[in-house]
């Protein structure tokens, strides 16, 4: 086989490996659907609603990135793997943005959970702050998308890296008031975190800024925002060729891998919701609450 073929067809090789996971991803996600619906009486009803709430957000997102990875395409460079409508640039960023606030809602939604049960404002202030974050990341990635301008990505991981932190930040400050046997999870939860903000601000970030940099360098021209519409909702370029691809394979891998495994991991995890040690009631208000537990209804 020439070289030539070897750069085209890796590609293929990829979506291929793409679409199996993408199966298991579905299948997974089911079998975790299952687990909620036997589960629902053994658990109290706000645990149950937790774990619904879970499941209906997480479906979003593992359909999503399913829909994306059987039709992936890179958004500013216009390019996809298949002639199809369902390659263009506005379904697939539409359905994505979607996704997205989905997934950082699962986030949001467990650390409330947390900070409220726990007692921790500062885990209850981050949740507040992350759906409207990323609710301004997408508007930076949609800004990028019409005028294919890599600023607008640069803004966008920008902030999800910010959002990142400060989530993980919210988690670490339930630490002190959680079970010593359940404080594992919590570790692994604050590693992925830091691993996902130091991925962000090595690697993501700075090669969005590379991109925007060299586009500058070149004088490259870009869209206005009515121009960008029309424009991803009529073009894209087919290609199977390795040099389009190679730069954005690495991380659609990790996105519609890792990242919907964590979105359905979320799913099960009512009984880390249940076990946070509630924080300790102001002095006297045990004796309120009794008290006030007497009066008759």
């Amino acid at each position: 086989m020439k070289i030539s073929d070897l750069l085209s067809s890796g590609p293929l090789i990829w979506w291929a490996i793409l679409c199996v996971v993408s199966v298991v991803n579905v299948v997974a996600w089911t079998l975790a659907a299952r687990a909620v619906q036997r589960g629902r009486k053994v658990t109290d009803s706000a645990h149950h609603a937790f774990r619904r709430w879970q499941l209906g957000l997480s479906a979003v997102f593992v359909l999503v990135c399913a829909f994306r990875a059987v039709f992936p395409r890179a958004d500013v460079q216009r390019i996809c793997l298949h002639d199809s409508w369902l390659s263009s640039v506005m379904i697939g960023r539409t359905l994505a943005t979607v996704a997205e606030l989905c997934f950082v809602a699962q986030w949001a939604i467990l650390l409330r959970a947390l900070g409220t049960r726990t007692g921790t404002g500062l885990a209850v202030t981050m949740s507040r702050l992350m759906v409207p974050m990323i609710a301004v990341a997408e508007v930076c990635s949609w800004y990028a998308v019409l005028t294919t301008s890599y600023l607008g990505n640069t803004l966008e991981e920008s902030i999800w890296a910010m959002t990142a932190l400060l989530a993980t930040a919210g988690a670490a400050s339930v630490w002190p008031r959680l079970a010593a046997e359940h404080k594992p999870f919590l570790l692994g939860a604050l590693g992925f975190g830091l691993c996902y903000v130091t991925f962000m601000v090595t690697v993501d970030v700075p090669m969005y800024i590379s991109r925007w940099l060299a586009d500058r360098a070149s004088g490259r021209a870009y869209l206005s925002l009515m121009e960008g519409l029309r424009d991803v909702s009529v073009r894209w370029v087919v290609t199977s060729h390795w040099d389009a691809w190679r730069s954005e394979i690495p991380w659609m891998s990790l996105y519609f891998s890792v990242t919907v495994w964590v979105s359905i991991s979320l799913v099960t995890l009512p009984s880390f919701f249940a076990i946070a040690r509630p924080a300790s009631p102001p002095l006297g208000a045990s004796r309120r609450t009794a008290a006030r537990d007497r009066l008759p209804a």
